[in-house]
């Protein structure tokens, strides 16, 4: 299902077999994955809950250009409601979805669709930041808690909305970050920069491109759907950097990536959380070989249980914000199961929660941010997206 909805159109550019062995020359060791808390909340609980059926929701797309990144968010909260009603008899819980599409037209007719479902009491989602940044004020508007495991636009928490809340760090800080793994960890002197026309793409290369100073030698712009990217490559390969960051969706960086390898080009391609999946591993073919990542997102190697139930559910790994969206998911149920079964309720549940999820400790301030958060890279080993290091 995931590689069906996410399949790559990459018109004339085929995609090639993988050549293996991954293109990582870096001298830094791979970081350990953190392992699970001992105190991460379990949306199982104590499986005694009581409560009328009742309903959470996620939207976000299931169909659109990117949607194996909503789909691994869509299955990371279905498991955590599958375990617990599974545990609880006595407190079933649906979990209703919408798509999207992930796009910023679409979203604000879905989102009317679920605050005018009076059932529904809280969501994951919206993944993407141009919707986020379209629908926002409609959940905010009707009282409905929307958490977010993947949105990353900072400007969403500055809108006055009392019902959003981000469950990771926000692009003020996976931009610098990715600056100072490309100029430390990949040692690169001269880095390129290349966006995307969405709110997530512009937003992060803004950050990205403050982060690189003097090290910025080229950037462009391309759009959404686009499949030729010639004089974007031939710019690139002008400047000759060192890395190229590509500010967008896998959707369009796959194509992309194949297509500066097909020129020549030898710099590491570093993309962020919105290409790293492995749509863009089997969209790039051979030039996934040199490619790293960077997220807002905490590597599940060792959330064991939690990977191995994953995996049972869907016959995959977990993939990006699979387990940011199961925590998400498990704070909405711990507010239900605790009795907060109306809108009012669940987002005041949410506004003073303070406890330790898989990934992090989630306690929000009142513009939806945690206090804490961090960035991870990722790189294409073998075929495979494995973790790297954490940016300190």
């Amino acid at each position: 299902m995931l590689a069906a909805a996410g399949a790559i159109s990459l018109s004339a550019c085929a995609a090639r077999t993988d050549s293996g062995s991954g293109g990582s020359d870096s001298s830094a060791p791979q970081a350990a994955a953190p392992s699970a808390a001992a105190d991460a909340a379990d949306p199982a609980g104590d499986g005694k809950a009581q409560c009328s059926p009742t309903s959470i929701a996620y939207a976000g797309t299931i169909n659109g250009a990117n949607a194996a990144l909503g789909i691994n968010i869509l299955n990371g909260a279905k498991l955590a409601v599958d375990q617990h009603n599974k545990a609880n008899p006595g407190c079933q819980v649906k979990l209703e979805q919408f798509d999207t599409e992930g796009t910023p037209d679409k979203a604000p007719g879905i989102v009317t669709q679920i605050v005018n479902t009076p059932g529904i009491i809280g969501v994951v989602g919206l993944p993407f930041s141009g919707e986020s940044k379209a629908a926002g004020n409609i959940f905010n508007s009707a009282g409905l808690v929307t958490v977010t495991p993947s949105a990353t636009a900072p400007a969403l928490s500055t809108n006055g909305w009392k019902t959003f809340f981000r469950g990771l760090g926000n692009d003020n800080s996976q931009g610098p970050a990715a600056a100072k793994f490309m100029t430390g960890e990949l040692g690169a002197k001269k880095v390129c920069v290349i966006e995307d026309d969405s709110e997530y793409g512009t937003g992060l290369a803004a950050t990205t491109k403050q982060g690189l100073g003097s090290a910025l030698a080229c950037e462009d712009k391309v759009k959404t759907k686009q499949t030729d990217f010639s004089a974007v490559v031939n710019k690139v390969k002008a400047a000759a950097p060192d890395a190229v960051f590509y500010s967008g969706y896998y959707q369009e960086a796959a194509p992309f990536a194949q297509q500066l390898n097909d020129a020549g080009v030898t710099a590491k391609f570093v993309g962020p959380d919105g290409v790293k999946d492995d749509e863009f591993v089997k969209g790039a073919g051979d030039a996934a070989a040199n490619a790293y990542f960077t997220c807002p997102c905490v590597p599940a190697d060792q959330f064991t249980k939690f990977t191995d139930a994953y995996k049972a559910a869907t016959g995959k790994d977990p993939g990006t914000y699979s387990p940011e969206a199961y925590d998400l998911a498990t704070i909405l149920l711990k507010g239900i199961d605790s009795g907060k079964t109306t809108r009012p309720a669940l987002l005041d549940f949410v506004k003073t929660y303070d406890g330790q999820g898989l990934t992090k400790h989630f306690k929000w301030d009142d513009k939806g941010e945690l206090a804490s958060t961090t960035v991870w890279t990722y790189k294409v080993e073998n075929g495979k997206i494995v973790r790297n290091t954490e940016i300190k």
